[in-house]
């Protein structure tokens, strides 16, 4: 690892107050916000709620999020040696943590 990402963490369920919680991220370059997330799951704090489905080489959208703002994919947006705040997307339901529903209703079986 050659660097060390900090990822500022909205948590909480549907219905809390949310509150944001910091992780220090080991991290080589090229590495991606998911795999940053991943690490935190496996080594710091396993309640961390994420979504994704990599099987589908990106197609899933499973794991979109907001990071600083911005809506990506954590599977491709990169890590960087500074503070990265994320947010579960804004314009859908709250699960818990970094999870929404993002299927329409209709959809979901």
């Amino acid at each position: 690892m050659t660097g060390t990402a900090t990822l500022l963490i909205q948590r909480g369920a549907a219905g809390e107050a949310p509150r944001e919680e910091r992780f220090d991220v080991p991290f080589a370059p090229g590495q991606s916000v998911l795999d940053g997330l991943r690490w935190i799951r496996a080594h710091a704090d396993a309640s961390l709620a994420i979504r994704y489905a990599c099987i589908n080489a990106n197609a899933c959208k499973e794991c979109m999020l907001l990071v600083d703002g911005r809506t990506v994919y954590a599977c491709t947006t990169r890590l960087e040696a500074r503070e990265m705040r994320l947010r579960p997307l804004a314009n859908k339901p709250l699960v818990r943590d970094l999870v929404t529903l993002i299927a329409p209703p209709d959809e979901r079986l």
